[in-house]
């Protein structure tokens, strides 16, 4: 589903090649000021790409920011692209999207959002009504820009370019969170604008499937716009390969304990298997059982066991690696805005389990406590690796996630709350801006980005 970005410029230079120069790039079929020799061998909107050497910008530019659904978040790393053909269908289940994939609808025009979510789609066709395809993963938006002006930049307005609420504006990956005594993962979703008519349960039709964890609200409010009923119990996905199959990404908010008794070796091999597939897993603190007792998996990170309770404490961004760096000028930038005069994320209530990555060519610390700046204590608050872990990163297919960070502002989860009386309406704090980064990051492509 994805494409090499690199290629973008070598095929614009292709194209020009191939299909004359006499001011549209399209010659003697399309502006009729050719020499009279054959048709070029452009096809579809190629045959309207204008050469704009000399005039004004010196190429048509489509311009804006791609947002999260809740149009606040600017997001890193989204395709923003031309399609050629009808991209089609997204593949149902888990898939492996490797980042060099090439991207459905055979692209005119490609680029990638940079760090604060900005797009510059250069040398797109110059027609009315052109298709746009803005996606991430399985995020999909699909939109048609009126008309384009030629040589000259063409701003997309943000509301737009932000990802699809619901399926009616797109395509929304098919995601399972399991309910926890102790975290309330899926109370994030809301926050980054998923409308609530997509949180279901497993026999609805939404994109969002809350099943019920351990301690964490196991069932609707009356009236609540999913729907209503009971939830699954988080058994019956994690302990089926066949279950998790369905699902694109898979979310195990914390449940106060380890619980060793709810999971088990048939369990922990779907995980293991599923994962392997292209399937996204993010674990919340305790969840390092699936890590600790998954021998794929117990080398990767050492952990003290101990809850290690923390009111409030700072974390560092991790900039010795590319998305680590990423993320950090996502959090600093001008419309996140998360992170203190120091470059320090503020975070409360945290956990300090993860003591260390044994291997960091095996898994990345993306937040992590620096003893300098974290009042002494040492740890790793998000770590992220690529699975199978024992092949080359080129040939691997899914990301798995642990995080010691849970969500602040005042959410819980408990029986005792149908969901969603738990969740805060207040603004992202500043580590659910983090966690925010992580959950699109880990929805995206499996590789190195080539921008």
């Amino acid at each position: 589903m994805r494409a090499v970005r690199a290629a973008t410029a070598a095929f614009a230079l292709i194209l020009a090649a191939a299909c004359g120069g006499n001011g549209k790039i399209g010659g003697d079929d399309v502006d009729g000021q050719g020499s009279g020799g054959p048709p070029d061998a452009c096809v579809g909107l190629q045959c309207k790409l204008v050469n704009c050497m000399g005039q004004g910008i010196g190429t048509t530019r489509l311009s804006g920011t791609v947002y999260a659904p809740n149009g606040t978040l600017p997001l890193y790393n989204a395709s923003v692209y031309v399609p050629n053909t009808d991209p089609g269908p997204l593949a149902k289940g888990v898939t492996c999207d490797r980042c060099n994939d090439i991207l459905p609808g055979q692209p005119v025009a490609q680029t990638t959002t940079d760090e604060l979510g900005h797009f510059a789609l250069d040398n797109v066709p110059v027609s009315d009504n052109l298709p746009v395809v803005i996606q991430l993963g399985k995020w999909r938006r699909q939109i048609t820009i009126d008309t384009v002006a030629q040589c000259a930049d063409n701003p997309v307005a943000a509301a737009k370019t932000r990802l699809p609420k619901n399926s009616s504006e797109g395509d929304i990956p098919q995601i399972a969170i399991t309910t926890g005594g102790a975290d309330a993962l899926e109370c994030l979703v809301r926050k980054i604008g998923i409308d609530d008519k997509e949180i279901t349960t497993d026999t609805g039709n939404g994109r969002v499937h809350l099943f019920a964890g351990t301690g964490g609200t196991n069932s609707f409010n009356t009236g609540f716009a999913g729907g209503s009923g009971a939830f699954a119990n988080a058994q019956t996905i994690w302990g089926s390969l066949d279950k998790l199959k369905g699902y694109d990404i898979v979310i195990f908010s914390c449940e106060g304990a380890q619980n060793p008794g709810t999971k088990g070796t048939t369990a922990l091999q779907a995980v293991n298997d599923y994962s392997n597939l292209g399937g996204r897993v993010f674990m919340s603190h305790w969840h390092n059982y699936w890590l600790e007792m998954n021998p794929s998996w117990s080398t990767i990170a050492t952990f003290d066991n101990n809850s290690n309770n923390i009111s409030s404490t700072k974390g560092t961004i991790n900039q010795g690696i590319d998305r680590g760096k990423a993320m950090y000028k996502w959090l600093n930038g001008p419309e996140v805005m998360a992170l203190d005069a120091n470059g320090l994320l503020q975070i409360n209530n945290a956990r300090n389990t993860c003591s260390k990555i044994n291997d960091e060519t095996k898994a990345d610390r993306f937040v992590y406590l620096d003893p300098n700046t974290a009042g002494g204590l040492d740890g790793v608050q998000d770590l992220q690796f690529t699975v199978p872990n024992d092949k080359a990163p080129q040939d691997r297919c899914g990301k798995v996630v642990f995080s010691d960070m849970h969500v602040a502002s005042g959410s819980s989860s408990s029986t005792g709350k149908p969901y969603p009386t738990g969740c805060s309406t207040a603004d992202l704090t500043p580590q659910e801006k983090a966690l925010a980064f992580i959950f699109f990051d880990i929805a995206s492509c499996v590789g190195p980005i080539v921008n």
